[in-house]
């Protein structure tokens, strides 16, 4: 990512040049991208194709599917108003409402390898330690 215009990053995900700037419950214009959105809308998209794989391989009938993310936090927090407010999401909470003709197995085992199998998912359940560095120049 590259620092923009104003406060936003522009981040290049290879297939485009993605703004990304201040919520507007903190400020921002809503004109750029969210990251706390585009984390949400990272998990729904790796959710929603590691389900359409696992149907696919299944050979599951699977017409359509319709996948949601949404999450709680406080923006005391990353507003550093409240020091005891946490920065980050409290709970996230993705759903899917699956079109096609499944059995309550079918759909149990087509949830549990999605869930199994789904990168950003496996990523959030168990937050890996992440390494930081940096250094300035001239």
């Amino acid at each position: 990512g590259r620092l923009g215009e104003g406060v936003t990053c522009s981040v290049d995900t290879g297939k485009a040049i993605v703004a990304a700037g201040l919520h507007p419950a903190t400020g921002g214009s809503g004109m750029a991208a969210c990251s706390g959105d585009m984390l949400l809308q990272a998990l729904v998209a790796c959710a929603g194709v590691t389900l359409n794989a696992v149907a696919t391989v299944l050979d599951l009938k699977v017409s359509d599917a319709t996948i949601r993310a949404e999450g709680d936090l406080d923006f005391r927090g990353t507003l550093g108003v409240d020091k005891a407010a946490p920065v980050g999401f409290r709970d996230i909470r993705l759903s899917f409402d699956i079109k096609g003709r499944l059995s309550e197995e079918q759909r149990a085992t087509l949830m549990k390898l999605t869930e199994r199998y789904c990168v950003v998912y496996q990523t959030l359940r168990s937050a890996p330690p992440i390494a930081v560095t940096s250094r300035v120049s001239g």
